[in-house]
């Protein structure tokens, strides 16, 4: 159908077996797919205050981050 738009398929990823470079977008990294069991809302309150890494911007509504940053969140090093 015209204008129709098609989904793709959320699952868990297991970060850890992505190559390196990879990028993740939000849903990939909080509850309930993600590792993190956060909100949407908290997550971006850790992203300003800098708690969380900063995102990469692929364009005008789509933001990523480097998996090795997710990683290095996980496992507590501290970001920079």
């Amino acid at each position: 159908m015209p204008g129709s738009r098609v989904r793709a398929k959320r699952e868990i990823v297991n970060i850890s077996t992505l190559p390196a470079g990879s990028m993740l977008r939000i849903s990939q990294i909080i509850h309930p797919l993600g590792p993190l069991p956060i909100s949407r809302s908290t997550w971006w309150e850790g992203v300003k205050s800098g708690r969380y890494p900063r995102p990469v911007k692929l364009g005008p509504r789509i933001t990523a981050w480097y998996r090795e940053d997710i990683q290095k969140l996980l496992i507590g090093v501290p970001q920079r």
